[in-house]
């Protein structure tokens, strides 16, 4: 027997997909800024990952699509504000992007490759990185309920710092 309130949900999420895109096509909604417009690029993942470390912190890496209006939220609502606040390391990688960057293993390669080499296709995405470029908590996938997604983002950088302390 279906579950009625994971119905509930879904149509919930379908009825907020659907209101942010219609806001944004009204211009009621302001688009996201140009990719990487408040959150670095890396150059090196192997060079902000040693940094990290060095300082006790994950990588915190955000996978954005350019003009995706829930990107734009949890990049400038809650990514930015821990970057700039309490000098997390917190980068930006762009779906689609030809832009150039070195992988963990000091490979040349380019932001679109390295999305597609995680497999994300869904955006916004954060990835939290330990020692050897692996991931030390659950992924963030995609658009959470917004009064409760700083409490899971700060549930899943606690769970990545345990992971790199150990």
């Amino acid at each position: 027997m279906p579950n009625p309130l994971s119905k509930t949900l879904v149509f919930r999420r379908r009825s907020l997909l659907l209101a942010a895109s219609g806001t944004a096509a009204l211009g009621l909604l302001p688009r996201a800024r140009a990719a990487g417009a408040t959150l670095p690029a890396p150059e090196s993942l192997a060079d902000e990952l040693d940094k990290a470390l060095r300082k006790g912190q994950p990588l915190i890496v955000m996978v954005s699509l350019d003009g995706c209006p829930f990107c734009r939220i949890a990049r400038d609502s809650y990514l930015e504000p821990l970057r700039r606040e309490e000098g997390l390391p917190i980068f930006q990688v762009d779906m689609r992007s030809q832009t150039t960057l070195r992988d963990f293993n000091k490979l040349a390669s380019t932001h679109d490759q390295m999305v597609r080499g995680w497999k994300i296709r869904v955006a916004p995405t954060v990835l939290f990185f330990g020692t050897g470029g692996k991931e030390v908590a659950p992924r963030m996938n995609g658009a959470y309920i917004e009064d409760f997604y700083g409490a899971y983002l700060q549930q899943r950088i606690d769970v990545a710092r345990a992971a790199i302390k150990n």
